[in-house]
């Protein structure tokens, strides 16, 4: 019965986590056409090269303290209420220093614009601050369909806000206001969705028993922000804005590729391991199900998103960004791997071992960093081919520690993985063949599009994939 009620929750949590990032994905694509039609890569490039400043910032106000919450025992009042006042109180703290380090950060970059424009962007981390509790509540209690309404909700305001600004000439301005936004959005909606309300009592006791192992997410997530933003810092110190521009604008779309994979079942993964985290045979059945079924929908998703990638760019956001479309392409091809490394740390974090999650991130995070400091005289081409075999590549460093904690074999795993990664991959090539001949931009996309998802589709009915087959049987159900 239990594993019955587990595998329910499971499959409501990836169906609600899957619909609400499909459409979350969909309005991004509607919007970032919208803005990138009307903006130029310098634009972006402004806003991409503060966003490490607040990814920090907001790593360090969250401290940690959400997965701390998700994965202890027992959560009180008392819990919940020490984290919300210290988050409010470090960033507000945080806002300050920066405020006063935003002309230090443009003369770093040489842009004397991007200090009036940092004081404004990094009000978003500290209006953040204030729904972290609520979103850990959520989060901790499997409600993904509330959490989904409250980003569709907040895209839908920030997105108009953002394009309207942008029409109205308002430039890098609008995207920074979007961001803002949103967040003051979805933090409403946090509120009036959470049960969970804050009381003026400032106890911080609580936060001693979540240090050890927040304390090593927080280092964790902060190397996580320097390495998902090194590109743009290193293209901004060594290159110019538009350079930053355009790379900012191919990671846009392979960030919304891999994480509409990735935040659905990330939204389930960590609740679900810690709740069978002490029955080490049950957990290698679930992770491995969850393996098969993230590598089942990540390699179709961003390999076909590599594959299109040039029509795609230039008929939704026009010529003008060609210079992304290669970087795009590269990209995807790692952006494929990402959804699972997370599946991997989940398990790790959720095991308690935070010490594992942060020292290998970290370790990944020099390595990437060295690289990229050694090869920026080579070019932006060579930089990310070099990022992308990296990344996937430590995924055998992570696969090491995963089975030492719950024995999935090497072998187990590649079973799981490199079938949908192999059928994926023919796919693909098999289609761009076929479609050589086809001169049509418009032609050309939709083609790959239908060829591609017919043959894959074809190929998991015949081959009887289980994953597929399961995955068909739910949304079936779902929908009587």
């Amino acid at each position: 019965m239990a594993e019955q009620s587990l595998k329910d929750k499971t499959a409501k949590g990836l169906f609600w986590g899957g619909l609400s990032n499909g459409i979350q994905q969909l309005l991004n694509l509607l919007f970032g056409i919208a803005l990138a039609r009307v903006l130029n890569s310098e634009d972006y490039g402004m806003i991409a090269m503060l966003t490490i400043f607040s990814s920090i910032a907001g790593s360090l106000q969250e401290s940690g303290f959400t997965a701390a919450l998700v994965n202890k025992k027992e959560v009180s009042h008392r819990d919940y209420n020490a984290v919300f006042w210290f988050s409010s109180g470090i960033s507000l703290c945080l806002y300050f220093i920066l405020f006063l380090c935003a002309p230090l950060i443009a003369r770093f970059y040489d842009v004397p614009e991007l200090t009036p424009l940092a004081r404004y962007s990094f009000l978003g981390f500290f209006i953040a601050s204030l729904g972290i509790a609520h979103s850990a509540y959520l989060f901790r209690h499997l409600m993904v369909k509330q959490k989904a309404m409250a980003a569709i909700i907040g895209l839908v305001i920030s997105g108009s806000v953002g394009v309207t600004m942008a029409l109205m000439g308002f430039a890098y301005w609008g995207i920074a206001t979007q961001s803002i936004v949103y967040v003051a959005t979805i933090n409403l909606c946090y509120w009036k969705l959470s049960p969970w309300r804050p009381t003026l009592s400032f106890d911080f006791k609580p936060l001693k028993g979540m240090l050890s192992f927040s304390s090593k997410l927080l280092i964790t997530n902060i190397f996580n922000q320097i390495n998902n933003n090194l590109f743009s810092v290193i293209l901004g110190k060594f290159y110019n804005e538009q350079t930053v521009g355009y790379y900012s604008q191919a990671n846009k779309w392979n960030l919304m590729g891999h994480l509409l994979i990735s935040s659905m079942v990330n939204g389930v993964a960590q609740p679900v391991f810690a709740q069978v985290g002490d029955e080490r045979e049950r957990q290698l059945r679930v992770f491995r199900k969850m393996l098969r079924f993230t590598a089942f929908v990540s390699f179709p998703a961003m390999l076909g998103l590599s594959l299109i990638a040039p029509q795609f760019i230039v008929i939704a956001i026009t010529d003008k960004w060609m210079e992304s479309a290669e970087m795009l392409q590269l990209l995807c091809i790692g952006g494929a791997f990402i959804p699972i490394t997370l599946l991997y740390s989940n398990l790790v974090i959720s095991k308690g071992k935070s010490n594992i999650f942060m020292w290998n991130t970290v370790a990944l995070g020099v390595l990437q960093l060295a690289a990229m400091l050694l090869l920026h005289t080579y070019g932006i081409r060579t930089m990310i081919l070099v990022y992308v075999i990296i990344n996937i590549s430590w995924l055998l460093v992570w696969h090491f520690f995963v089975w030492r904690e719950i024995g999935l074999t090497l072998i187990q795993a590649l079973k799981d993985i490199l079938s949908f990664a192999f059928i994926a991959a023919g796919v693909m090539v098999a289609t761009y063949y076929m479609t050589l001949g086809i001169c049509n931009i418009y032609l050309l996309l939709m083609a790959k599009i239908t060829i591609a998802a017919t043959l894959y589709i074809s190929i998991m009915w015949i081959s009887r994939s289980v994953t597929f087959k399961e995955s068909l049987q739910y949304l079936t159900k779902k929908k009587r």
